[in-house]
């Protein structure tokens, strides 16, 4: 009884903790802007394919793999977590054996992903410790981040360990009459052949503790991780952009102003209720200006480097690093949007996203050659979002360097980037004999 009361207290504060951390990112999500979604059936498709299947994650094969093991593993696992939830609050033993072969089968499988989970998370853990890998350095990889990644793979492997030694100890108790089929811990629990019973259920109950815990500690952690793609990634990539990487969002109010100056007709229609009160920040300078898919893009970084490892503008030695960019961004909401929760979107703590976060060098850097978005495995968009401040910069401060400038004077005032009167815009081809 005493146990069951320790296990309700400690759900009850793991559910109110995670519910207030989520209300809490729930609220700065209302701060950004809206962001059309549609498709769904393609959007599934898309989804099964890069998420579920993680056909990304493979362009690096070796350890693509042993990734895609670790998620596949998790997603079987995850029955097994359910079922132990379920049994703490009714006092209940393997509650899903009655599903029967379905349940053997999950149990076996989820028994074998913790034994491969564990070998591939030490790998991991081995790798970020000793190998050095360049793309998991950065400016924008503090003591921090490697310190929380770290953490993170510690308690992925205690969770698989503790699970395997629940299993064991559980056989070793029940060595005829026991529920699921267990692969590996059945080798196990043949270690503890000569234990007492007394001695076998303090090992039970340590184990089913610790895996239970550890779930409990993991899953708060996790929204103040750069491991919240746990949760987030396959929501992000469902919800990722359908059209072509090259295809830049055009801005709507632009294309009207355009559309007008090509029809005079229209100059002369009435304008919207309101428009004439509407105040519009062209492209982005602070979170208030992003698209609620950009912060979701932020919160599913996985700051594995990929995008930064291809950007060519990186590896030739410029500042700018795409995976720096989404986590400026989700730096950036955290600090301003507690100010913001209490004060409301026009809260001004005289800082922004621009400048202070991200400098315009890194934004000009950018060759928009989509390199980034097409390695990165939960389909974050980075081109769009550095446009958008590059939008910014132009459009409301006049703010480019001085090549670009040039260009745009010559494109208002000529008709073309370069620096000809419009009439003499065909003189380069009076001398070649075109046949018509």
């Amino acid at each position: 009884m005493i146990k069951q009361i320790f296990f309700f207290i400690m759900m009850g504060v793991t559910f109110a903790t995670f519910f207030y951390t989520t209300r809490r990112i729930w609220l700065l999500f209302g701060f950004t802007k809206s962001f059309p979604i549609g498709n769904w059936g393609k959007r599934f498709i898309l989804m099964m394919k890069v998420a579920i299947g993680q056909t990304k994650i493979f362009r690096k094969p070796v350890t693509g793999f042993m990734h895609a093991l670790v998620f596949w593993g998790f997603c079987l696992i995850l029955f097994g977590s359910v079922e132990m939830v379920i049994d703490g609050f009714t006092r209940g033993e393997r509650r899903f054996s009655a599903l029967g072969a379905l349940y053997n089968a999950l149990i076996a499988l989820g028994d074998v992903f913790a034994a491969i989970i564990a070998v591939a998370i030490l790998f991991f853990l081995i790798r970020r410790l000793f190998h050095g890998v360049k793309r998991f350095e950065g400016i924008e990889m503090k003591k921090k981040s490697h310190l929380d990644a770290n953490i993170a793979l510690s308690i992925i492997f205690i969770l698989m360990i503790s699970l395997l030694g629940m299993n064991a100890f559980y056989i070793a108790l029940n060595p005829v009459d026991y529920a699921g089929v267990f692969p590996v811990s059945v080798h196990i629990a043949s270690l503890f052949a000569g234990m007492s019973p007394d001695g076998l259920n303090t090992g039970h109950e340590i184990n089913w503790w610790l895996h239970i815990g550890m779930i409990c500690i993991f899953a708060n952690i996790l929204p103040y991780s750069k491991h919240f793609h746990v949760f987030m990634s396959i929501p992000n990539v469902f919800l990722s952009r359908l059209e072509p990487l090259g295809k830049l969002p055009t801005m709507a109010r632009i294309t009207t102003e355009v559309k007008m100056m090509m029809n005079p007709d229209t100059a002369f229609a009435e304008a919207p209720a309101g428009a004439e009160n509407a105040v519009e920040r062209f492209g982005v300078k602070d979170v208030e200006d992003v698209h609620w898919k950009n912060y979701l893009d932020s919160l599913s970084c996985t700051e594995c480097g990929r995008c930064t490892a291809s950007c060519p503008a990186n590896t030739t030695g410029k500042k700018l690093s795409p995976r720096k960019i989404f986590m400026d961004l989700r730096a950036r909401m955290k600090e301003k949007g507690s100010g913001m929760v209490k004060n409301g979107k026009d809260f001004i703590d005289n800082k922004s996203l621009l400048r202070d976060f991200i400098t315009e060098e890194e934004l000009w850097a950018c060759t928009t050659c989509n390199a980034c978005a097409k390695e990165c495995p939960v389909n974050i968009n980075h081109p769009t979002f550095i446009v958008d401040m590059r939008r910014y910069l132009v459009m409301e401060e006049g703010s480019a360097p001085a090549g670009i400038k040039s260009m745009l004077t010559n494109i208002e005032n000529n008709g073309a980037p370069w620096q000809f009167s419009p009439e003499d815009r065909m003189k380069w081809a009076e001398e070649l004999y075109i046949n018509n």
